[in-house]
C-alpha cells in the first residue's frame, strides 16, 4: 500500500491528455498537452513529474526530479537529527524494603536524573500486598523527597494494576543556572 503512494508518475508514464503545468521557477504554462509539458521539459533538460494525479486536468511541474529527491532525502535526515531520544530509566522498589536499600537505589536514580534522563520508580505489590496499595504509595513518599532537587514528579504516586508508579524527569537546564 504504501509502495504505491512513494511511486512518482513523471515523464513517459504520465497517462494524461491534459495537464496543468507549471515550471520549477514558478511559472505557469497553464493546461496543456502532455506532449507539449515533455517537449518544455526535454527544453529545459528537466523531468515532468506528476504532483496532483487525482486533481481535474492533473498537475505536472517541470523539474530536476534528482535534485528534489535529494533536498527531501537531506531534510528528512536533519529532523531525524534534532529529534530528542527521551530515555527512561526504571527503579524496582517493593513494600518491605529496608532504608539502606532504598538509598541505594535513590543514588542510582539521582545518577539517571543528573545525565538527563527520566525516571520511573515501580513498587510491586506482591500477593497479599495488594490488599493495602497505600503501602506503596508511602515508600514513593519516602522516596522523593531524596529526589525532588533534581528532577519534577511528572505523574504523582498512582496504582496501576500490580505496580505504584512515580515518574520523574530531570529539571531543566536553564533552573539550574538562577
Amino acid at each position: 500500500m504504501s509502495r504505491k503512494k512513494d511511486r512518482v508518475i513523471m515523464n513517459d508514464d504520465i497517462r494524461a491528455l491534459e495537464v496543468r503545468c507549471v515550471v520549477d521557477g514558478g511559472e505557469a504554462l497553464g493546461i496543456v498537452s502532455t506532449d507539449e509539458a515533455m517537449q518544455k521539459a526535454n527544453e529545459l533538460g528537466l523531468d515532468l513529474v506528476l504532483i496532483s494525479p487525482d486533481a481535474k486536468p492533473p498537475v505536472a511541474k517541470v523539474m530536476d526530479y534528482g535534485k528534489f529527491k535529494y533536498q527531501e532525502e537531506k531534510k528528512r535526515k536533519e529532523a531525524k537529527k534534532r529529534q530528542v531520544k527521551i530515555e527512561v530509566k526504571e527503579i524496582k522498589l517493593s513494600v518491605k524494603i529496608a532504608d539502606n536499600d532504598i538509598g541505594y537505589k535513590v543514588k542510582h536514580s539521582r545518577e539517571f536524573l543528573e545525565a538527563g534522563k527520566h525516571v520511573k520508580f515501580r513498587v510491586f505489590l506482591r500477593g497479599r500486598e495488594m490488599a493495602h496499595p497505600e503501602a506503596a504509595r508511602e515508600v514513593l513518599k519516602r522516596v522523593w523527597p531524596m529526589v525532588e532537587d533534581l528532577g519534577v514528579m511528572d505523574k504523582p504516586p498512582r496504582l496501576e494494576g500490580r505496580y505504584y508508579n512515580m515518574l520523574v524527569i530531570p529539571n531543566k537546564k536553564d533552573d539550574k543556572k538562577s
